[in-house]
């Protein structure tokens, strides 16, 4: 697990790379990305699901 000083100087780092008012640009991309990787992983262990039912 990470600590506080390394999330720090990670955060400052990605400041750094993006600049500050690239940021909310680039939160909202990673939210929206994960957003739809668990709707992914839903509709795949529905699919299971109903494969399983009909085996």
């Amino acid at each position: 697990m990470l600590g506080q000083n390394e999330l720090l100087i990670i955060l400052g780092v990605i400041v750094l790379l993006f600049g500050s008012s690239k940021l909310p640009e680039l939160a909202r991309s990673i939210g929206r990305a994960k957003v739809e990787f668990k709707r992914g992983l839903e509709e795949e262990k529905k699919e299971n699901k109903e494969n399983d039912r009909l085996s």
